[in-house]
């Protein structure tokens, strides 16, 4: 019985390890596809941009797609991740800017994230999460730990996946738990007594691509040719975004302020 019992949590726990290190894998080849996307990575960075101030932390900076934005545009900012390899590449990566300030190694549902990271807690203006949060299955707790880093009147900038309904092929490959409306992730912010400032939706064309290649295709991870041709026509798409007022879009924004 034992032996049998062993045998089974052997297999378990290997599908489980086998299965993680597949789920960074594919988040490793689709942040390098996305690394390509030069003018979808300035349109994200601009989405937020009004909302930055201070001394900023990037929570799941991954290959530093985002960071370099920042770093770029003259910013002082700390990256972070949960991956160590991730770590050791942003402080290669960047170490010769002058705005960067380092990077750590954050987990934001580590039971201990208080005493791991007393030096950090409420030193930021601004704290922001692109594609991160979809990723943590107590995404109250994440945001939680977020809010500890922030000063008081800091801010905190999430963007996540929206509609469940497009939750398909990519999500699970990726390791995402959920995808979002505004209302759903509003109800996060406000269980953390995060004042909300901003809402909206971002990337509508996405929408479309997002659903054929991942609930009709099944496809696993976004096809380089197809980013490659969507990184061109950013401008035209950026156009469309604001003339239907980003009230639909692929990812979801929030901006929040602690009070407190």
């Amino acid at each position: 019985m034992v032996l049998r019992l062993s045998i089974v949590y052997f297999a378990i726990t290997s599908f489980l390890i086998n299965l993680t290190t597949m789920t960074e894998k594919i988040g490793k080849e689709t942040l390098e596809v996305i690394s390509s996307a030069d003018q979808f990575n300035k349109w994200m960075f601009q989405i937020i941009k009004p909302f930055i101030k201070g001394e900023v932390l990037e929570i799941g900076s991954g290959i530093g797609n985002i960071s370099q934005q920042f770093l770029q545009n003259g910013y002082s900012l700390m990256t972070s991740d949960l991956r160590t390899d991730y770590c050791e590449d942003l402080e290669k990566k960047f170490s010769g800017y002058l705005g960067f300030r380092g990077v750590t190694r954050i987990d934001l549902v580590d039971p201990h994230f208080k005493a791991k990271h007393g030096e950090l807690l409420g030193s930021f203006d601004t704290v922001f999460a692109l594609n991160v949060i979809e990723h943590i299955e107590d995404d109250i707790l994440a945001i939680a730990n977020c809010r500890k880093l922030l000063k008081a009147g800091g801010v905190l900038i999430i963007l996540v996946p929206s509609y469940k309904q497009l939750f398909n092929s990519f999500d699970i490959e990726l390791g995402h738990f959920r995808r979002y409306n505004i209302s759903k992730l509003a109800k996060v912010f406000n269980v953390n007594e995060l004042e909300i400032l901003h809402t909206q939706y971002f990337n509508l064309v996405g929408t479309l691509g997002w659903y054929i290649n991942g609930n009709i295709l099944k496809r696993k991870i976004i096809p380089e040719g197809q980013m490659s041709l969507y990184n061109k026509l950013v401008p035209f798409f950026k156009v469309i975004d604001k003339i239907l007022g980003n009230k639909i879009g692929l990812s979801t924004i929030i901006v929040g302020e602690k009070n407190l």
